[in-house]
């Protein structure tokens, strides 16, 4: 197994406290609730725990148009009346509503997913891990799909400045439109998109015949899929189509989009999909040993994107988790049972082995033209991310941020550990 050093998790519990409002299928508080799965069994003490810097607005304009950003940070639910013709433009209102610390959930979401790409590049880790990432809708100027900041191309754009190649893996029930979108038309970033397909299901893009364009032709490859895939069929696909991606394409690190609205039993989604199944996908893909940064995404069940995100923690430990939960403050969502795993659903499956055959033929044929991964010149490594106000390098590395700042992005040493193998042990309690 990996030395703990070598996985690092990404948590804020304010970015669980927030609220998209009545009978919005979107919970936060799923984030929480996985949160504490994981330190009820353990997990924390075999990972390095930070809190997540909350990403400045020109760090999300290395992605969004800088108008859209703005508005972002300013609109409130009191003031959002005045401003029907933006709203409009930039897509907000009944999918992706103004609430409450809406900027500053985007911040934290943002900033966990650009943290662990950084510490990625600077080879701290081996896998980074951000389940409150993964919002892989938004697009450059406008929300969508409840999600109103890309993370995961944020993410992307850092591992490019120290990778020729990345590639992002999506198993989400929605297709990965945004980050599809953004990185549409080069070869340094391949995107892989396993998703419901057909019948107006959202965002209702993600054919198979959609390959990419220009310099990115055959680089977006899509598995469009019907209602009621199961795990056998599902991980069989996947494990075909990614094994070549991978001998293809040759990426240097990975990104992984872990959404759970491809779990049987979700509010949203239509797939047949056990725990087991969907995280025999992280398993595949950690065997790799390529630089590994996952996300979550989707999932509207929340009891069971808890069960799902905590049980794929394990799995990137290599740890086998009793199946049944431990006390934690969440316990009550769990019974009557109180187990860790969820079985396969019994929707029917619609995916024929001929179909499946197609797609999957569709795809290999189309590898086939990538003849060897694309060379990429590298230019010199731009800085990590911009700070204003200070210039880093020249202050003493132990005063460049106070106690409060230092104590808001590692998590203290009374908040979950009990041992001296932490790596913020020597700080004082507030």
């Amino acid at each position: 197994m990996r030395s703990k050093d070598r996985i690092s998790y990404f948590y804020d519990g304010d970015v669980g406290n927030v609220y998209f409002g009545p009978n919005h299928p979107m919970k936060p508080h799923r984030l929480c609730m996985t949160h504490h799965l994981v330190l009820a069994y353990q997990l924390h003490k075999k990972m390095e725990v930070y809190r997540p810097h909350k990403a400045y607005p020109v760090e999300l304009a290395q992605f969004h148009s800088a108008d859209y950003v703005e508005f972002l940070h300013r609109i409130t639910p009191s003031t959002e009346h005045l401003f029907p013709n933006e709203l409009a433009k930039y897509n907000l209102g009944e999918d992706c509503p103004v609430f409450e610390n809406l900027f500053e959930f985007c911040q934290i979401y943002a900033g966990g997913t650009i943290d662990a790409a950084h510490r990625l590049n600077n080879e701290l880790c081996d896998i980074a891990i951000n389940w409150a990432g993964g919002l892989h809708h938004a697009k450059k100027c406008e929300a969508s799909g409840f999600c109103y900041i890309n993370d995961l191309v944020l993410g992307i754009l850092e591992l490019l400045k120290h990778h020729a190649r990345v590639l992002y893996i999506d198993i989400d029930v929605h297709h990965g439109d945004g980050v599809e979108e953004a990185f549409y038309f080069t070869n340094r970033v391949m995107t892989v998109s396993f998703h419901k397909y057909g019948d107006m299901f959202f965002p209702g893009t993600g054919d198979v015949k959609e390959i990419g364009e220009r310099e990115g032709k055959f680089y977006a490859i899509n598995v469009p899929l019907k209602d009621g895939i199961d795990d056998n069929s599902f991980t069989r696909l996947f494990k075909t189509i990614i094994s070549k991606v991978v001998e293809t394409y040759l990426p240097g690190a990975i990104v992984l989009q872990c959404g759970a609205d491809s779990l049987a039993g979700d509010r949203l989604g239509c797939f047949n999909l056990s725990i087991d199944g969907h995280a025999e996908c992280v398993r595949f893909v950690k065997k790799f040993n390529l630089p590994l940064l996952i996300t979550g995404g989707g999932g509207y069940t929340k009891e069971n994107v808890a069960r799902c995100w905590a049980f794929e923690t394990g799995v990137l430990l290599d740890m086998e988790l009793p199946n049944e939960i431990p006390e934690n403050d969440y316990i009550k969502f769990f019974e009557p049972d109180y187990s860790l795993k969820i079985p396969g659903g019994h929707i029917e499956n619609l995916n024929s082995k001929s179909y499946l055959g197609t797609i999957k033929m569709n795809v290999l044929e189309n590898l086939r033209y990538i003849q060897h991964a694309p060379s990429v010149q590298m230019q010199e490594v731009p800085p990590d991310f911009y700070l204003p106000d200070f210039d880093e390098d020249e202050q003493n590395p132990d005063e460049r941020m106070d106690q409060h700042t230092q104590d808001k992005q590692i998590q203290r040493d009374d908040e979950y550990y009990d041992g001296d193998n932490d790596n913020d042990h020597n700080m004082e309690d507030m």
